[in-house]
C-alpha cells in the first residue's frame, strides 16, 4: 500500500493529471441562485464561465463540509498506509478547517496529515503534484510530508486579472473603485504573501500584464516546474507558454483551466503563473 494524496478542486488540476497520479479531489460548491453544483463534478470550467458571463446571478462558492472530507477519508483509509490532505490557504478559505474537523471526528484506519498549502490554483497544484509523484514512487508518509512542506517554501505566484468587475460583484473590492479601474482599462496584478492574496501592481493593458508575467518568471533562477492557469483565455495562455520557451522549455509547462473558486472572483481573462524554484 502507498500514501494517498487528497486535495480540493481549488487546485484546478485537470482530470488527466488527477487520474494519472491517483489524486483524490474534494469539490467546492458553486451556487447560481437556487442551483448548487460541485466544482469540476457537476460543472466543468468551460460550463462555469458560460454561466458566469450569462444572465444568471453572480455565483457564490462555499467550502466542502467536514462530512465531505470524512467520506473521502473513509473511502481511502482502509487501503493505504497514510493520507496527506493538501488544501487551499486557510487565510482565504475554510476548506482546511473543514478537513481538520473531519480528521478530528473520524477514526481513520490510517494516519492522516492535513496541510495548509498557503496557496490556491496553480500554487496549490504544484504542491499537490510534488506530493503525488513521491507517493506514486512508494515513499512513506513522513517522506511525502517533508517534500510537501519543502514545495510550499519554494513556490511563487503572480496573476493578472482582466477586469475588476467580478472582484466587485463578489464583494472583494469597492464597486466605485472597480468602475473607475475598468474605465481606465486597469488590470490588477495579484500575488500571495504569507497565505494571503495581495496586490503586486497595476497595468494599463493586457499586453503590459503579459510582459509582467514574463518578467516575473524570467527573473527566477533554478525553476523546477512551471504552471500557467487561465480562465476562459486559452489563446493568452498558449501565447505566454510559447514566449516563456526561452526561459523554461515550453513542452514542460503545464497549462490548466481555472475552476469556480478563483473564477467567481476573477472572471474570464485571468492569467496566472505558478512556479517552483530551487533544488
Amino acid at each position: 500500500m502507498a500514501v494517498k494524496v487528497i486535495t480540493d478542486s481549488t487546485a484546478d488540476l485537470s482530470p488527466e493529471l488527477v487520474k494519472k497520479l491517483g489524486i483524490g479531489v474534494v469539490p467546492i460548491y458553486v451556487r447560481f441562485g437556487s442551483d448548487v453544483y460541485r466544482d469540476g463534478v457537476d460543472l466543468s470550467s468551460d460550463e462555469f464561465f458560460k454561466k458566469l458571463t450569462g444572465s444568471t446571478p453572480h455565483p457564490a462558492t462555499s467550502q466542502p463540509t467536514p462530512a465531505d472530507f470524512s467520506g473521502i477519508y473513509s473511502k481511502y483509509s482502509k487501503n493505504t498506509d497514510g493520507i496527506i490532505s493538501i488544501h487551499i490557504s486557510s487565510k482565504i478559505s475554510g476548506t482546511y478547517n473543514s478537513a481538520l474537523l473531519a480528521k478530528a471526528m473520524f477514526e481513520p484506519a490510517c494516519p492522516i496529515e492535513v496541510v495548509d498549502s498557503m496557496f490556491n490554483s496553480g500554487g496549490l497544484a504544484l504542491v499537490v503534484l510534488a506530493a503525488a509523484r513521491l507517493a506514486r514512487r512508494g515513499k512513506s508518509l513522513p517522506e511525502v510530508l517533508e517534500e510537501t512542506h519543502k514545495a510550499i517554501r519554494q513556490i511563487e505566484m503572480l496573476g493578472m486579472f482582466d477586469t475588476m468587475k467580478y472582484l466587485a460583484r463578489s464583494g472583494r473590492i469597492n464597486r466605485a473603485i472597480a468602475a473607475t479601474g475598468n474605465i481606465l482599462n486597469v488590470k490588477p496584478l495579484l500575488t500571495f504573501q504569507n497565505g494571503e492574496i495581495v496586490r503586486a501592481g497595476m497595468v494599463r493593458a493586457v499586453s503590459r500584464g503579459m510582459d509582467q508575467l514574463y518578467d516575473f518568471v524570467s527573473s527566477k533562477k533554478n525553476i523546477r516546474e512551471l504552471i500557467i492557469v487561465h480562465s476562459a483565455a486559452p489563446e493568452r495562455a498558449e501565447a505566454l507558454r510559447a514566449r516563456l520557451d526561452s526561459v523554461f522549455p515550453a513542452e514542460k509547462i503545464t497549462v490548466l483551466k481555472m475552476g469556480a473558486a478563483l473564477g467567481a472572483n476573477g472572471g474570464p481573462g485571468v492569467i496566472l503563473v505558478a512556479l517552483r524554484v530551487g533544488g
